[in-house]
């Protein structure tokens, strides 16, 4: 099996878009934290973990997928520094995710290659049932969870997704595949502002300037490489980079 390297996914989207714990515990610290224990109001794993739109065990898959799609190497970081992650699930939940633009009125039949997708499903809704449909077939075949596999078996069930024509609870696996990878590349490369590219990792790797307003000052330097550091669309005077508001927009419908 060859391993999947970012370089490999860094060209194809140039090539497309340019606890620790102690044994000595107070009295204290046990009535604390069994006093937190009691508040009826607990916030759920997906809650804690920052996610609006994945369950725990989706955001364990798409995780751990997105970190094979594009792993960290020599080349620089891969997908989980990058918060890839965090990118597709803010996507997710937002009026891209509930299909705000998409036609949905069908009939819904197979279209030919060139006609595009043709699933009556939102993004969100394609997400959530291939997702349900893998962990229950990663379970079956594997007898634990994706993120719980080795690297080569996690390429490998990637493989069989990108190849395959599996019925993922009414989604094509390559569909999903597809949807997967293209998302983890926008996550990947695109501006902070969308939750994704986390410091701008990945235009720190490949030399990408980023927003800047104007070059006023270096055109006449011909020949000299681009030195400075990059600047993203949301970042105010003081270099904080501040995520977009309307992101998520409101949440998906039905998920």
């Amino acid at each position: 099996m060859e391993p999947i390297s970012s370089r490999r996914f860094i060209k194809a989207a140039g090539a497309a878009a340019a606890t620790l714990s102690t044994n000595a515990e107070t009295e204290a610290a046990k009535a604390t934290r069994a006093a937190s224990s009691a508040q009826p109001a607990q916030k759920s794993a997906q809650q804690r973990d920052g996610y609006t739109f994945f369950k725990t065990n989706e955001a364990r898959f798409v995780e751990a997928a997105a970190a094979r799609l594009i792993p960290s190497d020599e080349t620089g970081p891969g997908a989980t520094e990058a918060g890839v992650s965090s990118f597709i699930d803010k996507q997710l939940s937002a009026s891209w995710g509930a299909g705000e633009r998409l036609y949905r009125s069908g009939p819904w039949h197979n279209g030919a290659p060139t006609q595009g997708y043709q699933l009556p499903f939102t993004p969100a809704e394609l997400f959530r049932h291939a997702l349900r449909a893998i962990d229950a077939d990663v379970t079956r075949q594997y007898k634990t969870t994706f993120d719980k596999l080795s690297p080569v078996q996690q390429d490998e069930y990637l493989h069989s997704l990108e190849g395959g024509n599996a019925d993922l609870d009414g989604v094509p696996s390559k569909v999903f595949f597809e949807s997967l990878l293209e998302m983890t590349l926008e996550g990947f490369f695109s501006d902070p502002a969308y939750g994704g590219n986390k410091d701008m990792v990945a235009w720190r790797m490949i030399g990408f300037p980023g927003a800047y307003a104007n070059f006023y000052q270096l055109v006449d330097q011909h020949g000299v490489a681009f030195t400075g550091e990059p600047t993203s669309l949301a970042e105010d005077n003081k270099r904080v980079i501040h995520i977009h508001p309307n992101i998520p927009a409101y949440p998906a419908k039905g998920t």
